[in-house]
């Protein structure tokens, strides 16, 4: 019987370790799981899936480019752009080049406002009475009779502008200590560069007066995880302002948006969905240094601390990535509180500057 009683004793155990079994079996096969997609998405080039659905928390259109811009509740959204987003711009003279927070900061000190009524355009400069009102959407018989079209130089790339006359912009003249002119797009399009080339993006599309591409998109889940970095180095939080997006989402996690390829607005049944293909992360400039109520610039924030982690895009490693860089591929209205979907991911994003 001595000899019988190990043999019992182990052979009771054979429940308890089926159980333990029973138990720990799914949870390391569910772990393994995940631990593994996640090796897979980083170390095998897989793309990670498409976030849950998100919403628009805010809209934003900018209608003299560097110049302080307005939020809206609701905008048509173009091939081009938002509507009215950056379809003006100051360029100087005699080179009648393009100016740009990045070279003047005092930018951000014009105001832009809409009356929608009248659809007429203000533009004002911040503590000075002087202000100008023209058409929001002028016509080309009003821009025959009071502009001139003329060429103007952006990025090394002329196109050409409608350029108002050189009383109206006097006092912006005298504010930015230069001789400057206001214009208005042109009709020849300023077909898109870069990662958005025709040959990459696979069709032609233009936009306006923005820098690199049509739309930016930005969500608060990342603003709000940079302001938390900037809060522990001693820095005061900024505003998601400063980075001049046109649409901003919620988000779900921080940077969820460095791996989006194609997106779709849904306007809940009013009218259908509008895709947008994502045509390469935002890089930065120190422009989000400058406090737009006040035209400082910091000399290190945000700046020094995003080239700390965000420089992603094996494209240009030398700047940092804040926001996707979109070119619509349908048009319609967007409203703040529409359903924002990720549609396709991807981890092949490749910057190609189109500011040569």
């Amino acid at each position: 019987m001595a000899d019988v009683k190990p043999l019992v004793a182990e052979t009771s155990l054979v429940p308890v370790l089926f159980s333990i079994l029973i138990i720990v079996l799914p949870t390391a096969f569910f772990l393994l799981r995940y631990l593994g997609r996640r090796v897979g998405e980083k170390s095998l080039g897989l793309p990670p899936p498409p976030p849950p659905a998100d919403e628009i928390v805010s809209l934003r259109i900018y209608p003299i480019k560097s110049c302080r811009g307005i939020e809206v509740k609701s905008a048509k959204l173009l091939r081009t752009g938002l509507d009215l987003d950056r379809n003006w711009m100051f360029i100087s003279l005699p080179k009648r080049e393009f100016i740009t927070i990045r070279t003047n900061s005092k930018m951000t000190l014009i105001d832009t406002a809409i009356d929608w009524a009248k659809d007429e355009l203000t533009i004002s400069i911040k503590g000075h009475d002087h202000k100008i009102v023209i058409p929001a959407h002028p016509t080309r018989e009003w821009l025959e009779e009071n502009t001139q079209l003329q060429k103007a130089t952006i990025w090394s790339q002329e196109t050409d502008g409608w350029e108002y006359s050189t009383d109206l912009t006097q006092p912006f003249s005298e504010f930015f200590e230069m001789d400057v002119r206001l214009v208005y797009k042109g009709p020849t399009p300023r077909v898109l560069r870069g990662s958005g080339d025709p040959s990459i993006l696979g069709r032609t599309e233009a936009t306006k007066f923005a820098d690199m591409m049509p739309v930016l998109v930005t969500s608060m889940t990342s603003i709000t995880e940079l302001n938390s970095r900037l809060r522990k180095v001693g820095e005061e939080e900024i505003t998601i302002e400063r980075f001049r997006p046109n649409i901003v989402v919620r988000g779900h996690e921080p940077w969820n948006e460095d791996s989006w390829k194609t997106l779709r607005i849904n306007d809940g049944g009013k009218g259908g969905a509008m895709a947008l293909d994502v045509v390469c992360r935002c890089l930065r400039c120190q422009v989000p240094n400058v406090n737009p109520d006040t035209a400082d610039k910091h000399p290190r924030q945000p700046w020094n601390e995003l080239m700390k982690y965000r420089r992603i895009d094996e494209g240009l490693k030398f700047k940092p990535s804040f926001g996707m860089l979109c070119a619509p591929r349908e048009e319609g209205s967007v409203e703040v509180g529409m359903k924002f979907e990720v549609t396709k991911t991807t981890n092949n994003h490749f910057f190609i500057t189109p500011m040569k």
